[in-house]
């Protein structure tokens, strides 16, 4: 939580923009001491603002925020690293929503694994009206995911990330295994 920093100096203490027959007293200085206290932190993070908005370099309690904005559910037990890497990739992940590809790297990021994906869908044009369609005519989705410890992997938040992935009258099944 953000708040007072004990012992953070303001860059351009108040009292130097007084001027000096208030500079001199020690009541004012005191007085609008108590204004840099406070108001430091305030500006120290307006001065790198800039910083906040990216994942790599915000600070921790601000990345649940910052994953609001763009519009993912954090897992509470997942290490700070994950969390800064799905927040750094969510841009290319919603360009790439709705692919095998996209769907890929997404549950890459999110469980740390190595992902296999099986789709009965394709894709194809022919200039004969009558020609064979592409794909099989039951749909489904396989996903497997390979990860050292299968019991990390948040399986409500991986079955969602399917599920939003594939047309809705796809069937899908997700494995997780060892490598």
């Amino acid at each position: 939580m953000r708040g007072m920093v004990p012992g953070m100096a303001n860059r351009s203490p108040f009292i130097e923009m007084l001027p000096a027959v208030y500079q001199e007293d020690p009541f004012t200085e005191r007085f609008v001491g108590g204004f840099d206290d406070v108001l430091a932190p305030i500006l120290a993070t307006l001065d790198c603002l800039v910083d906040y908005f990216d994942p790599y370099l915000a600070p921790e309690d601000f990345l649940e925020w910052l994953a609001g904005w763009v519009g993912i559910e954090m897992e509470e037990g997942w290490p700070v690293e994950r969390r800064r890497a799905v927040l750094a990739s969510a841009v290319e992940m919603y360009r790439m929503r709705g692919t095998v590809g996209g769907l890929r790297a997404n549950l890459q990021v999110l469980t740390g694994g190595r992902v296999e994906i099986a789709d009965s869908g394709g894709v194809g044009w022919s200039k004969n009206p009558n020609a064979r369609l592409p794909g099989e005519a039951s749909p489904r989705l396989a996903v497997r995911i390979r990860v050292h410890d299968p019991k990390t992997v948040p399986m409500d938040l991986v079955d969602a990330a399917v599920a939003a992935a594939k047309p809705a009258h796809v069937v899908h099944r997700v494995e997780v295994d060892r490598p």
